[in-house]
């Protein structure tokens, strides 16, 4: 098969021929059909996480077809379309396991960063860990839904009830979360890097009640706010915008250093807390919230052997919305 793979810290990414991946235990094979490329894939690319072991397929934004089972798969068939998230399996033993808390797993692994990712023409993926895709979204509209959604409704829900919500960085999952937000009542107002008035009236479009630079002050005081950007320095600028007893929710896996700030920031029992991974529950809830929502991913489709443009449009900051990743295979 195919596969886009990163070979060392620094490199670019090497369209290869490799062997086709075999399941085995719960493992399924997966056809794949369409792949986002989220902002963790460049924090890999960049090499600023730790302990990976090249060469890597990135990846973790998988819609595909189960076209093989292992032996000890249940729940899931040849045939099934599923979604593969960025947490691919955990231990079930450790003390965050015990607690309901997989997303913390000591032993866990992750797709596309230490497991096997989907840019690829073959995955394959714990059948345990996958989700049913709503048959309402297209392979390529589901993509960005399986971690930029995913990580995004973690984030909106460990912001609270939050009437007036901020969203600093209007990328992929920003501008899937303002939807949601707005389709149940809330108030968004997004904030885009300083002078980008194209991503400013994107937001507009999809119901901000605001939008400006992250070097902007809000007209309202927010109730919360969610950094999607990994920019350290947005941490004192949102505190600054919500308004006492406040929520800042940091949603990256990766932020540049937190400037020093003054405790005045903090104090008025204001908060920031961070979203670490996924859990399962949480995919199955957002499925099912996304299936009675007509949400409009905004997607812009390459080639596989293009992924390394996409990544390089994607920080760049020269996308609306999400790329995704969709491999050509004769007799597709």
């Amino acid at each position: 098969m195919k596969a886009l793979r990163l070979t060392g810290p620094g490199r670019a990414l090497s369209y290869d021929e490799v062997p086709e991946p075999l399941p085995s235990g719960r493992e399924v094979l997966i056809d794949v059909l369409a792949c986002g490329v989220c902002r963790t894939d460049l924090h890999v690319l960049d090499g600023e996480l730790p302990d990976i072991d090249y060469p890597v397929i990135l990846g973790h934004e998988i819609v595909g077809r189960v076209v093989r089972a292992g032996r000890g798969v249940r729940g899931v068939k040849v045939g099934d379309r599923v979604g593969v998230p960025w947490l691919a399996s955990t231990c079930g033993e450790c003390a965050y396991c015990k607690r309901g808390l997989e997303n913390l797993c000591e032993r866990a692994l992750f797709t596309g960063y230490t497991a096997p990712g989907g840019y690829a023409d073959y995955v394959t993926a714990d059948a345990r860990y996958c989700l049913p895709i709503p048959t309402r979204y297209s392979d390529v509209e589901a993509a960005p839904l399986l971690c930029a959604g995913l990580i995004g409704y973690r984030a909106y829900r460990a912001a609270g009830d939050a009437p007036r919500l901020g969203l600093y960085g209007f990328g992929a999952a920003a501008h899937l979360l303002a939807q949601i937000a707005r389709a149940e009542g809330r108030e968004v107002y997004a904030f885009t890097k300083p002078g980008d008035e194209e991503g400013q009236r994107f937001a507009r479009k999809l119901g901000a009640t605001w939008a400006g630079g992250s070097d902007q002050v809000p007209p309202e005081p927010l109730d919360a706010a969610i950094i999607f950007a990994a920019v350290g320095a947005l941490v004192p600028a949102a505190l600054a915008a919500v308004r006492k007893a406040g929520r800042v929710v940091c949603a990256g896996i990766h932020m540049s250093d937190i400037p020093k700030f003054p405790y005045s920031l903090l104090w008025g029992e204001r908060s920031v807390v961070s979203v670490a991974n996924l859990t399962r529950a949480d995919g199955a809830a957002f499925m099912t919230l996304v299936a009675t929502l007509d949400l409009h991913p905004a997607v812009e489709r390459f080639p596989l052997a293009r992924g390394g443009e996409a990544l390089a449009r994607l920080k760049a900051g020269r996308l609306q919305g999400a790329a995704v990743l969709v491999p050509d295979r004769a007799g597709r």
